[in-house]
């Protein structure tokens, strides 16, 4: 069996930060990144409020870049996904379809997913209008009519950032109220910039090469009505990606994992969390390379008390 210091499982800004530290610690870390490594900024086009990148940079790129700059220090870097992390006993066992590896340390850092609608037109539309974060895309749309579709306190939450650059928000919610906290709820109920449609789903994401409007289905009579629009918010959630773990680690009621205040320690001794996959809060590239920063750390004093 292959044996390595140091496995980092998943490859967006947080693995490849992890990995950057850790090689350059001289753990030799291989990194898994996965058929679709990147990251959730593999799927966003302009990202302008990470640091360093005046002009802007599109995800891919900056990806491409993370991965360069962990391949310098000795990363190994990975295409495959992993199906498994035995932790009954150390050194842990990760597997994937291809090969298995004794690790000392694990990374685990494979982000979150936020949750489609499942049409056609979203995704075809996806970065021409279409969006699952107000905060990296919100201002790329300045001074146009926007459509936040959700009901919780994310969509509340997003729609109120939104008003910031938006002629109009309008809040597209299954129900004739808000699951949202009451706080949340009140806060844009009262924002005079922010509108609601009640009894609503988006029957289909409207234009050609970008986003012109939506259809809105109503839930009790099934009439349709179309609303212009050239921005579209998802904000029903996300999901992390943590079903490979198999409970293996604590998680959440939602399905973050579980990490000690301040750090990245998971409830498994040798095994850390970073970046999306344990941050429910902020999601950003920028807190997600921290706390890979934060994890390689971890993991590398971790190792040397060993």
């Amino acid at each position: 069996m292959e044996k390595r210091k140091i496995v980092i499982v998943g490859s967006g800004p947080a693995g490849y930060t992890a990995a950057i530290y850790a090689a350059r610690a001289e753990l030799e870390p291989l990194l898994f990144a996965g058929f679709q490594f990147g990251g959730q900024l593999m799927l966003t086009t302009d990202v302008e409020n990470y640091p360093g990148f005046p002009d802007g940079v599109t995800g891919p790129e900056m990806m491409e870049m993370f991965q360069r700059q962990a391949e310098r220090f000795g990363t190994e870097v990975v295409n495959e996904d992993v199906s498994e992390i035995a932790v009954e006993k150390r050194p842990f066992v990760v597997k994937t379809a291809e090969r298995t590896v004794a690790a000392d340390a694990v990374i685990v850092s494979t982000g979150a997913s936020a949750k489609w609608l499942g049409i056609e037109s979203e995704q075809r539309l996806q970065n021409k209008g279409v969006s699952a974060c107000a905060t990296c895309d919100g201002a790329l749309y300045r001074g146009k009519p926007m459509v936040v579709i959700g009901g919780g306190d994310t969509a509340m939450e997003e729609a109120l950032f939104l008003t910031r650059f938006a002629t109009k928000v309008t809040v597209v919610h299954r129900r004739d109220e808000l699951r949202a906290s009451k706080i949340m709820a009140e806060r844009a109920l009262e924002n005079e910039k922010i509108e609601f449609a009640w009894n609503s789903e988006v029957d289909e994401i409207l234009g050609e090469e970008f986003v012109t409007g939506v259809r809105l289905k109503d839930t009790k009579t099934g009439e349709l009505r179309e609303l212009s629009t050239e921005a579209v918010f998802l904000a029903i959630g996300h999901r992390p990606n943590t079903a490979f773990l198999g409970g293996s680690l604590e998680l959440d009621d939602v399905g973050y994992v579980k990490v000690e205040a301040g750090t990245s320690r998971t409830s498994i001794e040798g095994i850390f969390a970073c970046g999306d996959v344990m941050d429910p809060v902020y999601r950003q590239a920028i807190t997600a390379a921290g706390s890979g920063c934060m994890a390689a750390i971890d993991a590398e004093r971790w190792l040397a008390d060993q």
